[in-house]
């Protein structure tokens, strides 16, 4: 992770517009929407889908990982994606403030992982607060459901499809709805 950016996670300070971290992030950004663009344009094999999603994460992805095609991000660099992980196609992830998704995940069509958002205050809605997303083991997120920023979705947890995720989901637990609730747990 870059450190500049780092900290601004740790310490949920507002990058504001101007700010040299928030040139950085844009010139970075700039670097991965054409690779995105290749990737999801193109004919793509299997290696040269790895090679382009390695290219985005600045980091070797998994043999045992699957990737289905439409996939997105908007900075790559703040991607760690475990072992033996699917995710379907057409999933968005917002990865400036870090996304971690460990082992044996799956992660259905159109869902979506933000890790940033905007302050409430009108003269700073241009800034960027980034809070991490964590994904343990085993998780599976439904299909259109959208993980919000700094949540953890706990160790064999379920989210429904379609349900918005505003707060932690405990290990063992399915949640579902907007804002999601608990449905069952120990599953």
């Amino acid at each position: 992770m870059h450190q500049k950016i780092k900290s601004f996670i740790e310490t949920g300070e507002i990058i504001k517009k101007g700010d040299i971290v928030y040139e950085l992030i844009h010139e970075i950004t700039a670097e991965t929407l054409p690779l995105i663009e290749k990737l999801n344009t193109e004919v793509q094999s299997e290696a040269s889908k790895r090679d382009l999603l390695e290219k985005i994460m600045c980091k070797k992805l998994d043999d045992t990982t699957s990737i289905a095609l439409p996939f997105r991000t908007d900075f790559g660099r703040h991607l760690s994606i475990g072992k033996e992980v699917f995710i379907n196609t057409d999933v968005m992830m917002t990865d400036l403030g870090g996304i971690v998704i460990e082992d044996k995940v799956l992660i259905g069509p159109r869902a979506m992982i933000i890790s940033v958002n905007h302050p409430q205050e009108s003269s700073l809605r241009r800034g960027l607060i980034l809070k991490s997303v964590h994904i343990k083991n085993n998780a599976w997120i439904g299909a259109g459901a959208t993980i919000l920023p700094g949540v953890t979705v706990g160790e064999n947890a379920i989210v429904g499809a379609g349900s918005v995720v505003t707060k932690d989901v405990p290990d063992n637990t399915t949640v579902a709805g907007v804002p999601a609730k608990i449905i069952n747990t120990n599953h």
